[in-house]
C-alpha cells in the first residue's frame, strides 16, 4: 500500500477472515471501529462476538509510522495487552485496500497475524479470493484462515 487516508479508513469494519490468534476464540467473529482523534492518532475499538451471544471488547490507540503513507500503524491496547510491544515498523500493516475503502487486507510483518476486513460483513467469493491470493503471495498461511460466519 502506498498511501491510506485515515479519515476515509475510519469507521466500522467486519472481520471476514483471519488467522487464528491467542486473543480471539476460533469460533468468534469481530467488528473493529476506527475513530480519528484530534492529536492525529486513531482510537481502536475491537469487539469480539461469540456464538453464545457474549462479547469481549478491547480499546486501544493507533499511530501512523512516519513515512509509510499511513499504511503502517503502531497499535497499542490497554490492560494486559499493553505489555505487548508495538514494533518501530508497526504491527498493523494495511497490505491491500479497495479503491473505495470497502475491503482491506491487514497483516503483520511477521506474517503471524492476518485479517480480511470489509465494511459489509459479506463480500463476494471472487472479491474475497483476490485478497486471499495476495495474502498467499506474500507468504501468509492462508490454508489456516478462519472464516467469519455472519
Amino acid at each position: 500500500m502506498s498511501k491510506v487516508d485515515l479519515a476515509q479508513y475510519a469507521g466500522r469494519w467486519h472481520e471476514v477472515a483471519r488467522l487464528p490468534n491467542a486473543f480471539q476464540r476460533d469460533d468468534s467473529k469481530a467488528i473493529a471501529e476506527y475513530t480519528p482523534q484530534a492529536d492525529g492518532s486513531v482510537k481502536v475499538v475491537n469487539t469480539e462476538m461469540r456464538p453464545d451471544g457474549s462479547q469481549k471488547q478491547v480499546v486501544g490507540s493507533a499511530t501512523a509510522v512516519p513515512e509509510t503513507g499511513n499504511s503502517r500503524l503502531r497499535v497499542k491496547f490497554g490492560g494486559l495487552a499493553a505489555l505487548a510491544p508495538a514494533s518501530k515498523e508497526g504491527n498493523y500493516w494495511i497490505i491491500k485496500l479497495a479503491d473505495d475503502y470497502s475491503v482491506a487486507l491487514v497483516g503483520t510483518p511477521s506474517r503471524k497475524f492476518l485479517w480480511l476486513l470489509a465494511r459489509d460483513p459479506k463480500i463476494s467469493e471472487s472479491d474475497k479470493q483476490v485478497y486471499l491470493d495476495e495474502a498467499k503471495r506474500l507468504g501468509f498461511a492462508t490454508d489456516q484462515l478462519l472464516h467469519a460466519k455472519w
